[in-house]
């Protein structure tokens, strides 16, 4: 492999060109991850640019440290390497961590780290995709998008926000509760990212306030024992999928009880219809639920404004806030640097719905945009790597190309 290592004191008004013989690969999560692991299993190399400094960013910086799996380890397994035996049921961030850092390593993955993409495009006339990052150029015949659909927080526009006194941070930012003792918190989302902050702040003595802005699906995180996914998919395979969202709420409301009557609205749509049409996942409680019955976390509904020192509410309730924590949600940043391709919607998802969503065309692949979370990544990768390894083989053969190295340092004119 040819290093695309800066070289100012040679080449300072020159841009780097390189040349991939395999597919390039944009991110280095686990979605990037499976990806080339299953080329390199098909014989094909890649090259995975990674904008942050390691693999698996989002996990390494951007989340809280109580978080775990929400699913069972083995509805988040990566192809072709499991997780070790003796790690729990739900891994925690830290294991999840090894587990990609082993994963990488197993698979000999090596990616280019400190490579932002800033564009993509096809150059119709070459027929190849033309990447460039801050310091170089990529060429290759495919462009493999493993950005996924939680690449940037979303920051929504919030009525008098900033005017707030205090601290205002997305969850990406936030690690635990222990920054926020004894504080009066506002929480904004129900999500599982809302109820899992909410639950962390309490073991702190904070009082979160968690601000409900629409319908929410709460569900047990296991059922009989067994984890609920577990057992929506097992009956997938044999009843209509509005029947298995019956029993689901049918099992939740016997075991949780009506959260309608805590603040807590369910959608009409149940939850994995729901799921299977917006994304939106039902959350998995944890304990939050039994904090909100006590009291310790409080559920607020409709926020109206934010003031210099706290919120008011569309019920005509005024409390005073020391922090805000936004629990808002994540999106896709496709739109941002994939140029010239409409395969994207505006919001940065594929137009064409799973399962099909994996491939466009001339060259082009996703991964990680299924919202069917790791394992619609694993699904995926296979599929983009048997489909990529035939045409590396047609052109192989063709070209009997004898080169040893899959990424050429070219030199642009």
């Amino acid at each position: 492999m040819v290093s695309c290592k800066d070289q100012e004191e040679h080449h300072q008004n020159e841009a780097k060109c390189v040349w991939v013989h395999g597919p390039i690969i944009v991110g280095a999560g686990p979605s990037g991850l499976a990806t080339s692991a299953c080329l390199t299993q098909q014989g094909v190399p890649s090259l995975i640019l990674e904008k942050s400094d390691c693999i698996a960013s989002l996990w390494q910086y951007r989340t809280y440290d109580r978080l775990k799996l929400h699913l069972p380890k083995q509805f988040c397994e990566l192809p072709l390497l499991g997780f070790p035996k003796h790690f729990p049921k739900y891994p925690t961030k830290q294991q999840f961590i090894s587990y990609m850092e082993s994963y990488a390593s197993h698979f000999s993955i090596q990616p280019r780290f400190k490579q932002a993409v800033q564009s993509a495009e096809f150059d119709h006339v070459l027929g190849f995709w033309r990447v460039k990052t801050q310091d170089c150029k990529y060429i290759s015949r495919w462009l493999i998008v493993a950005t996924g659909e939680n690449a940037e927080p979303v920051i929504p526009d919030i009525s008098g926000i900033d005017k707030f006194k205090g601290p205002v941070i997305h969850t990406n930012l936030y690690k635990s509760g222990s920054e926020f003792k004894n504080q009066r918190i506002l929480v904004i989302g129900c999500g599982n990212s809302g109820m899992e902050v909410s639950l962390d702040l309490c073991r702190y003595n904070a009082i979160p306030h968690m601000v409900v802005r629409n319908t929410v699906h709460v569900l047990p995180r296991e059922m009989f024992g067994f984890s609920t996914f577990g057992i929506a998919m097992a009956l997938l395979k044999w009843f209509p999928l509005r029947l298995v969202d019956k029993f689901l709420l049918l099992v939740a409301n016997f075991t949780l009880g009506n959260t309608d009557q805590i603040g807590l609205r369910r959608p009409k749509t149940g939850p994995i219809e729901l799921k299977n049409v917006t994304g939106k996942t039902p959350v998995l409680d944890v304990g939050a639920l039994s904090q909100i019955k006590c009291g310790k976390i409080k559920v607020m509904e409709g926020l109206k404004e934010i003031t210099i020192n706290g919120a008011k509410f569309m019920d005509g309730q005024e409390k005073e806030i020391d922090s805000i924590i936004l629990a808002t949600g994540y999106k896709s940043n496709v739109p941002t640097w994939l140029k010239g391709c409409d395969f994207f919607t505006k919001d940065g998802m594929p137009k064409t719905p799973f399962p099909n969503g994996w491939k466009a065309d001339k060259g082009l692949y996703t991964v990680g945009f299924t919202r069917r979370g790791l394992q619609g990544s694993a699904s995926d990768a296979v599929k983009i790597a048997r489909d990529i390894a035939e045409q590396w083989r047609t052109i192989k053969d063709c070209n009997n190309n004898s080169c040893n190295s899959h990424v050429i340092l070219l030199k642009e004119t």
